[in-house]
């Protein structure tokens, strides 16, 4: 057995439990010097008079870990990131590893694993506090948020992913590829919709001049159209009052994007 090395800390421990043991300082005064509880103080006082100051080393020093991965098993996982999920966000990287070699893995775990290879990706930074909250309708299919979201789809080529969520629920109602975010895309997308669940009452939308905003309510065709159907359309005065759908593009373009490339999908 090799000699006990010990660091200043524990060097400290040392001194003061065996002071402590021998009457030479109360135990009060080991409590504000260690700033440890009395419970800890206690059990520390009886390792040390059963085993001497070898109480100070942690009875699993040396030992390997029950829940420790395989090199092996590490080494096949990463080199599975890096060749198919290397755009993939943790979670959703985390999700597929599960799923292909059939095993629990703990998130902290595969965190380490990544930050060691510098495949860590940049999260969205958040606003430490909403400038407004709004309710949610408590009655699914009363409100869709609509949105489009141009972004970089198909590699380098940009087009716009027009899509519908339930305000209530936050289920995706619907949603559709198209070159731009054009007043027929939303005609297509809502005609979907509207076939398969039936009619809303609202649809919360910003104020993009072909959804009847930028003083031109009286001349959207869109508008025209839900009025004829006894639709509301409701404007929201900024990205943070139809959160719910922002975000729901931000998860797409993270999720979605790795997803159809895995599958081959080129648009």
């Amino acid at each position: 057995m090799g000699a006990l090395v010990v660091g200043t800390k524990d060097q400290l421990r040392i001194q003061t439990v065996a002071k402590v043991s021998k009457g030479m300082m109360k135990s009060k005064e080991a409590l504000v010097l260690l700033d440890v509880s009395e419970r800890t103080l206690r059990r520390w006082l009886r390792s040390y008079e059963a085993q001497g100051i070898a109480f100070i080393s942690h009875g699993n020093k040396g030992k390997t870990p029950k829940n420790k991965k395989p090199k092996e098993l590490l080494q096949q996982i990463m080199n599975f990131v890096e060749a198919e999920l290397y755009d993939f966000n943790m979670l959703h990287a985390l999700e597929k590893i599960e799923s292909r070699f059939n095993l629990k893995l703990n998130r902290e775990t595969f965190r380490t694993w990544c930050h060691l290879r510098g495949m860590v990706k940049q999260a969205h930074k958040r606003r430490g506090k909403p400038r407004f909250r709004r309710n949610r309708y408590s009655q699914a299919g009363f409100m869709l948020q609509l949105d489009g979201s141009p972004h970089r789809w198909f590699n380098n080529e940009e087009s716009c992913l027009i899509v519908a969520i339930d305000d209530a629920t936050n289920k995706v109602m619907g949603g559709e590829f198209f070159k731009t975010e054009t007043m027929f895309g939303c005609f297509k997308v809502l005609s979907d919709i509207f076939i398969v669940n039936g009619l809303p009452s609202v649809i919360y939308v910003d104020r993009a001049g072909m959804y009847g905003g930028q003083k031109r309510t009286h001349f959207s065709q869109l508008v025209r159209a839900l009025e004829e159907l006894n639709i509301q359309i409701i404007y929201a005065n900024s990205p943070e009052c139809k959160g719910r759908v922002e975000r729901l593009n931000r998860t797409l373009q993270d999720r979605l994007i790795p997803e159809m490339r895995l599958v081959g999908v080129t648009g």
